[in-house]
């Protein structure tokens, strides 16, 4: 039986030297692999008591829609500044060069609602770091944090080490 990681392609040396990438294309364009990713996903939350499911744009959507579907649990949408319509709240954090800036409808989390953050990867914590503070700045509670590949060389985890953490991919280096 195949594992997701076999449906992982890794591409050495992008997008610099000495860098092993990890290209998830190659999971979504397999029903097999996306099936597989997607399951495997979800399992993490098996007796989970939660409300609702939020994800990172982009690729914390790919992999949350699906899971919150088979829950039948609400899904929002955290996205890059100045994307959604409504009235929002914010969160500025650093990159390895700068800033970033994501944001969440003021009404998409409620005081006390029970929050499942998901996203492709886990590599250095500062995204799903500035997501889990928008969460709490709207009154929810992160209960988990679920992955499809953690770099465990970056050290994202130890950053997040006050949240429920778990990837069905650890690669060891970044």
């Amino acid at each position: 039986m195949r594992k997701v990681e076999d449906y992982v392609r890794t591409i050495p040396d992008f997008p610099e030297k000495g860098v092993m990438f990890r290209d998830i294309t190659t999971v979504l364009k397999d029903p097999d692999g996306f099936e597989l990713a997607i399951d495997e996903m979800q399992q993490f939350l098996e007796g989970l008591d939660f409300d609702v499911l939020a994800g990172t744009e982009s690729r914390g959507f790919i992999f949350g829609t699906p899971i919150a579907y088979n829950l039948h649990k609400p899904f929002v949408l955290i996205r890059k500044k100045g994307k959604l319509p409504a009235e929002t709240v914010e969160q500025t954090y650093d990159l390895e060069y700068g800033t970033a800036t994501i944001e969440m409808h003021k009404d998409s989390i409620q005081p006390g609602q029970k929050v499942v953050l998901v996203d492709d990867l886990i590599a250095t914590g500062g995204t799903i770091e500035a997501a889990a503070r928008l969460v709490e700045k709207l009154g929810g509670k992160v209960v988990k944090m679920i992955f499809l590949m953690e770099l465990a060389g970056l050290k994202g985890r130890e950053r997040l080490k006050d949240y429920d953490i778990d990837a069905v991919i650890t690669y060891p280096g970044k």
